[in-house]
């Protein structure tokens, strides 16, 4: 995809289009201990076949240890993972019954539930907010100071867009920056590096790639801290910026939901233990094809991979949508997610 490369809207079709969701900020513990699920006595002709398409990003970072277990034949189900650089191919294959669970962006998650008129669930968030405005421009030091620039970014159609939108809008600065959508983050990061774009919002870990490899860059604003701004301006009570999600097929979690509780165990504990263990996490990500491993260790304290599952993530999740639903009803397709788009039987 070439550097001038501009994606209309949100796109439900075979291809959905969205952006990873990124990191930031300190990690959530979550109530399960970081230790490994011991082995399994289920043989491998037992046990649950399931299909999970990860990102490469947090959203993969977050299920390392559920990997490796799988190639150790010690997780709890037979595990068959798609790693992708974007959503594309994974809600692609989600919608086309190729995969059974995927990570999305949360606003996706929610469109994807209207279009499939029910068929998708959300079972837990993976990613809190997590992204900045990093730039070699030193005179932003403000919001306000974007006013007459250009800032790029990716993941048009998802989460990045929106909630840079509502942010330019809630500070009367929607029609005085103007923002270049590109393919995916490390094109940006790409660009950034060769001085061929001064501005953008990036997630973690692109945070850290970027600022290492050229000191002159900096994360002037927190977007996190600027969306909670923004929501309170507009008086519309709290709201996290909720940026990745856990999805997967209501079939499938209506014929397997035994296993699929057991898989959101694994992923609770791969979380904390990836939260707790950066170097060791680090060399499963180079292994697994998420990042490199010195990228990955320096990244994931900063990082906020987080699992929120339960009541807990409808809480959060209804929050955030609203907030988007009330600005821009098509950032999550059109309709408000009705109970059943929210699957609370896990504890988390």
């Amino acid at each position: 995809m070439r550097f001038t490369k501009k994606i209309a809207g949100l796109v439900l079709s075979a291809a959905l289009l969205a952006v990873s969701a990124g990191c930031a900020g300190q990690p959530a513990a979550s109530s399960s201990a970081a230790e490994a699920p011991q082995s399994s006595t289920v043989s491998a002709e037992e046990k649950t076949q399931m299909r999970v398409g990860v990102l490469k990003g947090p959203t993969g970072l977050g299920m390392l240890q559920v990997m490796e277990n799988n190639d150790k034949k010690t997780a709890a189900n037979a595990y068959a993972f798609t790693v992708a650089g974007s959503p594309d191919e994974v809600v692609a294959k989600l919608v086309s019954g190729e995969l059974d669970a995927a990570a999305v962006p949360t606003n996706l998650a929610a469109a994807l539930y209207n279009k499939t008129k029910g068929g998708v669930r959300l079972a837990a968030i993976n990613t809190l907010g997590i992204l900045y405005l990093v730039t070699g421009d030193e005179s932003i030091k403000s919001i306000a100071d974007l006013k007459g620039k250009t800032v790029y970014s990716s993941g048009q159609g998802a989460v990045p867009e929106y909630a840079l939108d509502y942010i330019l809008t809630a500070n009367g600065l929607k029609d005085d920056v103007k923002v270049e959508y590109l393919s995916e983050h490390s094109e940006v990061a790409s660009q950034l590096l060769a001085g061929k774009i001064t501005t953008a919002v990036l997630p973690e870990p692109f945070v850290t790639q970027v600022t290492a490899k050229n000191a002159k860059l900096k994360p002037a604003l927190d977007l996190t801290d600027e969306w909670e701004r923004a929501v309170q301006k507009a008086d519309q009570g709290s709201s996290v910026l909720t940026m990745g999600a856990l999805v997967v097929r209501s079939e499938f979690v209506k014929q397997n939901q035994g296993a699929f509780d057991g898989f959101l165990s694994e992923y609770q504990k791969s979380v904390d233990y990836v939260n707790q263990n950066p170097q060791p996490a680090g060399a499963l990500s180079e292994k697994y094809d998420i990042m490199p491993a010195a990228v990955a260790q320096k990244a994931i304290p900063n990082c906020n991979i987080v699992f929120i599952a339960g009541n807990d993530m409808r809480v959060k999740t209804e929050d955030f949508l609203k907030v988007l639903y009330e600005y821009n009803p098509k950032s999550i397709g059109g309709a408000f997610p009705k109970d059943d788009f929210y699957y609370l039987n896990a504890a988390g």
